[in-house]
């Protein structure tokens, strides 16, 4: 303990402010959806005004004690973390949290706005970057008023005269309150030619499909939370020489008149797909539930060959409750897919895992679905609840799984699903000492390389002292110090797993690639004291919860040994 009084010492406590505490954890969890164009546009958080303005809605949005009102809602992110894992989740620690709060019960003070973190450069009219294609609908679409559904489907001529090795599909919302989702198909040039002559306005109606027989598959599409994806190298779908790209649009119920002008972004890939992605949908269409009660549906579906799992999509609609997926192998293994605790009608994607998800021929996929049809859910579009069945409609039911998958090849559960650029984590620091580590294995671990904003000479490894040194060692924590608040982008290789040497005593560690909960930490010789892992902020020292990338910690121990890290 001496020397976690030595450091608060020197290190004396500060009240939280904006600049240096707060608008880190704003702008890189929160203002991506909050701004201009985004989902969440209207309750922008991109400076230190609209964030104080909005400091209530915040704090009752991320709060997840029982005295405010139980679960976080924000960031939204659906499925149970503790389930499994996917690419882009969306969450907030238990620090940043506590952060926020203190920070608002302080009363939300700005600081110094030279010290502010500088906003991220978020790419305009596209969540990943510059497209090689873009299509905008020809004319805006009149959405009628009525309260009922609209299923609109459009058109856009790709003009290909060889194939196309599409590496990602995006579907950009033009009124977003409009649009409830979009899927996305390509069909032979023309072919849907005399469908959009037929009826009057601008596209055709496609109420329970496109129409069409010659559509096969579905290449992309949008709900409110989908995170577009990019897919590796040799990996993607390839759309034949001379197609039309169709989009059905599904409208929800409005009770107004509304325009809709929505746009396409395709990005491509240089060379040939080596591995075309298949998708396969799980569904059940002879359900039926009654009123007044809930309603368990389960399915079970074969896997014929073995495959690699790359992304799924849980979909039902207002009375939707939880989803829970997994396989289970013919040795009786069970692999956890997805499990969502709180079905959100009005959120939910393709859910990406960052290594492909291998699945042996013979094993049995088990999907089950729980539907509220009672007055207690607040969802529930009927007053007093009636029976609901299968159906496109908003007010009906639906019980839908797509999988997007491609045939095992060894090695496959190695391959990271995101793209290159996904393979970096952006670590925040604030101004004054900070602790830190090594999140990703990197080419040159020298401190000034991965931190290039730090003073020189201000970097301390410990070991029963305080020791000056040079490069920085992945489980290692260290001490350095900053002129002003920022942060660095660190790229390098994943870690997934690291078991690390611990001393008797206070040690200085560091986490893995992916924050983890302290009670994931496997200690077999129990040698971590409990209740003594502490982070440190401007704040000073707090007890943590969560070892978050990035980041270095205090950890006490009653004997030497070994702890491992690891991403379950």
């Amino acid at each position: 303990m001496k020397y976690l009084l030595i450091c608060v010492l020197l290190h004396p406590v500060f009240a939280l402010n904006y600049s240096e505490d707060i608008s880190p954890i704003i702008y890189n969890n929160c203002t991506t959806c909050h701004r201009s164009g985004e989902i969440s546009a209207f309750l922008p958080l991109t400076n230190y005004l609209e964030v104080y303005e909005n400091r209530n809605l915040i704090a009752y949005a991320i709060a997840g004690d029982d005295e405010r009102h139980g679960e976080p809602i924000m960031p939204p992110w659906p499925p149970d973390r503790e389930y499994s894992t996917f690419i882009g989740e969306r969450y907030l620690t238990e620090d940043e949290i506590h952060n926020i709060l203190d920070w608002i019960g302080e009363g939300a003070s700005q600081g110094d706005p030279e010290l502010e973190y500088p906003m991220p450069d978020f790419p305009e009219g596209s969540a990943i970057g510059e497209p090689d294609m873009t299509f905008e609908m020809d004319e805006p679409y009149f959405i009628n008023g009525n309260f009922e559904d609209d299923y609109r489907c459009f058109i856009f001529s790709l003009d290909n005269n060889e194939d196309i090795s599409m590496s990602a599909i995006e579907f950009r919302p033009g009124n977003r309150e409009a649009v409830h989702h979009a899927i996305i198909t390509y069909i032979p040039a023309g072919a849907a030619a005399e469908l959009d002559n037929q009826g009057s306005g601008y596209g055709y109606e496609c109420y329970g499909g496109f129409g069409l027989s010659t559509v096969t598959d579905l290449i992309g599409g949008y709900a409110p939370g989908l995170s577009v994806l990019e897919y590796p190298e040799g990996i993607g779908r390839t759309i034949p020489a001379n197609s039309d790209i169709i989009v059905q649009v599904h409208y929800a119920p409005l009770i107004d008149d509304a325009e809709d002008l929505s746009s396409i972004n395709m990005f491509f890939k240089d060379e040939a797909i080596e591995r075309e992605i298949n998708q396969e949908i799980f569904d059940y269409w002879e359900f039926y539930l009654p009123p007044d009660q809930e309603t368990t549906i389960t399915r079970t579906f074969y896997v014929n060959e073995t495959v690699s799992m790359v992304n799924i999509l849980p979909h039902c609609h207002l009375l939707g409750k939880s989803w829970e997926i997994y396989a289970t192998t013919l040795s009786n293994e069970i692999i956890p897919i997805i499990r969502i605790n709180q079905w959100d009608f009005d959120w939910q994607s393709f859910y990406t895992p960052q290594y492909m998800l291998h699945i042996p021929a013979g094993s049995e996929l088990y999907a089950k679905c729980v539907y509220d049809n009672t007055s207690e859910n607040p969802d529930n579009p009927n007053d007093p609840p009636q029976m609901v069945y299968w159906g496109e409609g908003t007010f009906d039911e639906m019980f839908y799984v797509p999988i997007r998958f491609i045939p095992y090849q060894e090695g496959d559960e190695y391959i990271y699903l995101g793209s290159d650029e996904d393979n970096f984590i952006d670590v925040s620091f604030q101004f004054g000492w900070n602790i830190v580590g090594l999140p990703l294995q990197v080419e040159d671990p020298s401190y000034l390389t991965i931190f290039p904003d730090a003073i020189e000479n201000t970097f301390f490894s410990f070991d029963d002292a305080y020791i000056p040194d040079s490069f920085m060692i992945e489980g290692e924590g260290y001490w350095l110090r900053f002129e002003s608040a920022g942060n660095t982008t660190i790229t390098g290789n994943t870690i997934n797993e690291l078991t690390i040497s611990l001393n008797e005593g206070w040690n200085l560690i560091s986490g893995i690639s992916t924050p983890l909960n302290i009670s994931d930490i496997q200690d077999p010789g129990g040698i971590i004291i409990s209740g003594t892992i502490y982070g440190f902020t401007s704040g000073g020292y707090s007890n943590t919860e969560n070892i978050v990338p990035g980041k270095g910690y205090w950890v006490r121990t009653n004997n030497s040994g070994f702890i491992t890290l690891i991403d379950n």
